[in-house]
């Protein structure tokens, strides 16, 4: 008997599968033969754009950028409402790359794609004092910037970081170490804290131990594109350029920064967080 009622429900499940399917597919064919729908598609090749693959180079990584494709159906459920076709009502969406850095895990990632002038500012923090009088100065300016903080300041100086939360944070070690059991405690405590998903790790050469613990942990590792450690105004000055990764030590001399982030701003530049000049999206 129960048996027989098994079959009973498995046939009606069958049954039930096949109704979506073929309802699903008569609707299909009704939105194609619909002239609102053809003339939708008939802007196929006016909006497309091809997604742009990231470049891969030895174990580096240079992000892609997405492609843009019509939302044929949202585009046709907005218009049908409308009554007729209406080329405003065109919805698009964004189509990754077939090559993207959400694929690698296991390279580093060592600026942003080049396709608008924008750069992102990274600082390792030293001293969290510093880090707050950084991001003050960024605030002031009504711009952003990205900090990698140790563990143990995160944990023994909860005030002084909640201070900086409004900028961009990430971990850069636990007590100036990498070792799993402290680094993913260390990282789900600051996700915690800013209710956002830690994405990066950093270093400033091939370090394959911390590249692979940030690959387990879905975590990108960047080496950035100019590390300043002296000559804060003459390094920018001479080497800046399109979507590159600045980075510096937490201590560095406030009244040059300031004159730094005045000059890449003069020079037609928009300052982005780590993870926006990264980003293969189209809206930064």
């Amino acid at each position: 008997m129960k048996s027989l009622k098994l079959k009973e429900v498995l046939i009606a499940l069958v049954l039930l599968v096949f109704s979506f399917y073929y309802t699903n597919k008569a609707v299909e064919i009704v939105q194609n033969v619909d002239p609102i729908m053809k003339q939708i598609k008939a802007t196929t090749d006016k909006y497309e754009v091809g997604a742009k693959n990231a470049q891969v180079i030895g174990n580096k990584i240079i992000p892609g950028i997405n492609g843009l494709e019509i939302d044929y159906d949202e585009s046709y459920t907005k218009m049908k409402k409308y009554g007729t076709y209406n080329e405003a009502l065109t919805t698009f969406k964004e189509v990754s790359p077939k090559i993207s850095i959400n694929n690698y895990y296991d390279k580093y990632i060592v600026k942003g794609n080049s396709k608008d002038k924008s750069v992102a500012l990274v600082f390792k923090n030293l001293d969290i004092k510093d880090s707050k009088e950084i991001s003050d100065l960024f605030e002031r300016k009504g711009e952003k910037a990205t900090f990698f903080i140790d563990g143990v300041d995160l944990e023994k100086n909860l005030d002084a970081v909640l201070e900086i939360k409004n900028m961009e944070l990430e971990l850069l070690s636990y007590n100036g170490k990498i070792e799993r059991n402290y680094f993913e405690s260390a990282k789900n405590y600051l996700e915690t804290i800013t209710k956002r998903k830690a994405k990066y790790c950093y270093t400033e050469y091939a370090n394959k131990e911390l590249l692979d613990l940030c690959a387990s942990l879905k975590m990108h590792t960047i080496i950035p594109t100019l590390k300043i450690e002296k000559h804060l105004y003459a390094d920018v000055k001479d080497k800046l350029s399109n979507s590159i990764i600045i980075a510096m030590s937490s201590n560095v001399d406030i009244e040059e920064l300031a004159m730094v982030i005045d000059y890449i701003k003069m020079r037609g530049y928009r300052f982005l967080y780590l993870d926006e000049l990264v980003s293969e999206s189209l809206e930064k």
